[in-house]
């Protein structure tokens, strides 16, 4: 790996977008050489990978057509990152003044959202790398040694925004490229990589709305498997669970504050009425593991009970619940409440997440 790494380093300044003989070598030791050299490492960045480890995918590239500024040459879980335009993964990127090789553990520009994959802006870009850096310091209580700036030398729009993508960073200066420096560093890259991965496969990165939005296009529209690369899954136990944390969270909260509590879950389209004094409250409960909460999903029920009881309502949302995953009997523990007493839904944006589409019988 040392000499194929040095190599490409050695033509970075020869850089030109045109397939010049200097950019053929570029383009093979990136996509074939280079690949290969990681493969090797397989059974070593498979056990840093964990459980995530089963079904690592190795690939390069140097550009489309025209030949980019910065070959990138990456390795992830296929499941979480099948394209490079899903989830995360490790990428070595190279400086373009050949000065040397940069090991990134970086994201895709685009997240589902909505329904589907969206470009993030770059305000929303710096947001979820900051996420990551949270998720591996709170795994790992420090991002040493991969803290050096996410500065390549990129002038093209394209490779700045692979910059810009790039969440966890170490350099390695040409002279120091050893075989044994790589793979130290790489099995570091790999292991970050789990913690993120981790985290994303207890929904904490998704919104509770792109959650539920998620599980209804498995339904609708299951060719299209759009789930895969989101990193997102609770089965029916572990969202119960969440559930049941969120409720028992909130229920603790309210009675700390005067509340006397009638459970209502199962009968009406709120979780709790509230009495104190003469003051009567519509609860409604949100848990999530998600690590944000700027949308929630509301049932038809839901929505009509805020407006009409406006200024008689409360939304307590519970997020960052942590699921320790079991078969049998997933545990839920943690989470942050945010209680809104006297919640206004007319402040918020509502938007139709799915429809009931009934046929119409003509009498």
């Amino acid at each position: 790996m040392r000499d194929t790494l040095r190599r490409i380093c050695e033509l970075q300044p020869y850089y030109s977008s045109k397939n010049t003989p200097e950019m053929q070598e570029r383009g093979r030791l990136v996509r074939q050489v280079l690949t290969e050299d990681i493969r090797a490492l397989r059974v070593l960045l498979s056990a840093a990978l964990g459980e995530f480890g089963h079904d690592i995918l190795v690939e390069g590239s140097d550009g489309i057509g025209r030949k980019t500024e910065l070959a990138w040459t990456r390795f992830c879980s296929e499941e979480m990152s099948p394209r490079p335009t899903d989830g995360f993964y490790v990428v070595l990127h190279f400086s373009t003044d050949g000065s040397g090789v940069n090991i990134a553990v970086g994201c895709s520009s685009s997240k589902f959202h909505n329904g589907y994959s969206v470009v993030l802006p770059p305000n929303e870009l710096d947001n979820r790398c900051e996420w990551a850096r949270r998720v591996v310091l709170e795994d790992r209580g420090s991002l040493e040694p991969f803290t050096d700036p996410s500065d390549f030398g990129a002038r093209a729009k394209l490779p700045q925004s692979f910059e810009r993508a790039s969440a966890l960073v170490k350099k390695v200066a040409y002279a120091d490229i050893e075989d044994d420096v790589m793979e130290r560093h790489l099995i570091e890259a790999a292991e970050m990589l789990r913690a993120i991965y981790a985290a994303q496969r207890q929904g904490r990165e998704l919104s509770p709305a792109d959650q539920t939005e998620l599980e209804i296009l498995d339904i609708t529209r299951p060719a299209a498997n759009i789930r895969k690369g989101q990193g997102f899954g609770l089965n029916a136990k572990e969202r119960k669970a969440v559930e049941m944390r969120a409720m028992g969270i909130a229920e603790d909260w309210l009675c700390l504050q005067g509340y006397k509590l009638n459970n209502t879950a199962a009968t009406m389209p709120y979780d709790f009425e509230a009495k104190k004094g003469g003051d009567l409250l519509y609860v409604e409960v949100k848990g999530t593991t998600s690590d944000t909460a700027d949308a929630i999903v509301m049932t038809h029920g839901e929505v009509a009970l805020h407006q009409r009881e406006k200024g008689r309502t409360a939304l307590m949302i519970v997020t960052g619940i942590r699921l320790k995953k079991d078969d049998k009997q997933p545990e839920a523990s943690g989470g942050t409440l945010e209680a809104l007493i006297g919640w206004d839904i007319d402040k918020w944006l509502l938007e139709p997440t799915a429809f009931r589409v009934s046929r119409s019988h003509l009498v």
